[in-house]
């Protein structure tokens, strides 16, 4: 792998599409390797952008808009960091050999619908799954329900960080569900999943690095399970290590291994698991930096968003934990344009704490605008720094 100058004839350029958060980590990390950086969303200064070398925003389920950025911009690699992409044009731009899609267009296909990677875990692979259907409309995610049995988790089988999901414990739910679900899905707004409840202990994200080895050929490396909370399909705190048994982090890591394997290509992926005892159910996977990966920024010698910059671009990956730690959400609090923060050097003042703040044009209540991360000698220790440091930063209207 060469790598040019930026803003040069011989630069090498990565365009991601989608510039949350996470998307503007791996920005900084892949600027600090020399790689010049296109940041695309669909709206104006999204995190990523106010740190990429140039940014556009464009609609990226619009196939036409989409190859007609990439013919201007002439990118080397195209990252995904969202689910609302024009995927089969991304298959098209890398068949016609435009440009490098990571991990892989296929992947990005499969992954960004939770129909497509259910099917493929489940059907192809024969990973442990929870009971599931599909439905396409009000009266088949009725008879889906009545089927699996209460309770029962109905989603978009297109969204993102929890959005459109919903907990259906009786049939007077339901509608509800229907209605929130078509809410909540990006792209398509009229197919659900429905799955059937699992008695698990604890889940967690096992991160899953595809990058090459000492010998030159892809291998697979894996980072310290990360547990974390959710609350309506939504990350609002996690930690790493996680504590498990061998057999489950075992368990867990096999497939782990399995999906990733086959979807392919390079770079990191989250892979989300239920645990009860020494039994582990596959959930999803994001072939991306994952939210709750968050918390590798204070825990790893390579974070999250460094092991992906690193494996996009063929260089060697480094998962080995530093110590444990802890992050939790920020949230808006308000909905308004321009917040301001306050009480930042209070929240700072926790021992071994520290903050990002992400910079987003536009709050809402329960929108994550930060993040807070802590040490300590365990996860326990840690995860209390971590919920107090994020309690003290205030959101307010300017």
């Amino acid at each position: 792998m060469k790598i040019g100058t930026p803003l040069s004839e011989n630069a090498t350029k990565v365009m991601l599409l989608g510039s949350g958060e996470l998307g503007k980590e791996v920005i900084i990390a892949l600027q600090r390797l020399g790689i010049e950086t296109i940041a695309v969303d669909r709206y104006e200064n999204a995190p990523g952008q106010q740190v990429a070398h140039r940014s556009h925003v464009i609609d990226m389920t619009d196939p036409k808009a989409l190859k007609e950025l990439v013919l201007k911009e002439r990118p080397h690699i195209i990252v995904p960091e969202i689910e609302a992409i024009a995927t089969g044009m991304l298959m098209e731009i890398e068949s016609e050999g435009l440009c490098e899609v990571i991990p892989t267009a296929r992947a990005a296909n499969l992954t960004m619908n939770r129909e497509g990677i259910r099917r493929l875990a489940a059907e192809k692979l024969g990973l442990p799954t929870s009971p599931y259907l599909f439905a396409s409309s009000l009266e088949e995610m009725k008879k889906a329900i009545d089927s699996i049995g209460y309770p029962a988790f109905v989603k978009p089988v297109m969204s993102s960080s929890g959005k459109g999901q919903s907990f259906v414990k009786s049939p007077e739910e339901i509608e509800e569900a229907w209605n929130h679900a078509a809410r909540g899905g990006r792209v398509d707004q009229g197919r659900v999943i429905v799955e059937g409840y699992i008695d698990f202990d604890y889940e967690i994200t096992q991160l899953t690095v595809r990058a090459k080895n000492a010998s030159g050929e892809i291998g697979t490396f894996f980072c310290e399970p990360i547990g974390h909370v959710q609350v309506k399909g939504d990350y609002v705190e996690s930690w790493q290590p996680m504590k498990m048994s061998e057999k489950a982090l075992n368990r867990a890591r096999e497939i782990a291994k399995a999906i990733t394997s086959e979807l392919g290509g390079r770079g990191i992926f989250g892979v989300e698991l239920f645990v009860k005892d020494d039994d582990v159910w596959f959930s999803e996977v994001s072939p991306r930096p994952h939210d709750t990966g968050l918390v590798t920024l204070c825990t790893q010698r390579q974070s999250e968003f460094e092991l992906h910059a690193r494996a996009i671009l063929g260089l060697p990956v480094d998962v080995e934990m530093r110590e444990c730690g802890a992050s939790a959400v920020i949230y808006g609090g308000v909905d308004s344009t321009g917040i301001v923060y306050y009480d930042v050097e209070k929240a700072l003042s926790v021992s071994r704490s520290d903050i990002r703040l992400f910079g987003k044009p536009e709050s809402f209540e329960r929108r994550r605008m930060g993040v807070a991360l802590a040490n300590g000698a365990d996860t326990d220790e840690a995860r209390r720094r971590a919920k107090e440091c994020a309690s003290l930063v205030k959101c307010r209207k300017a």
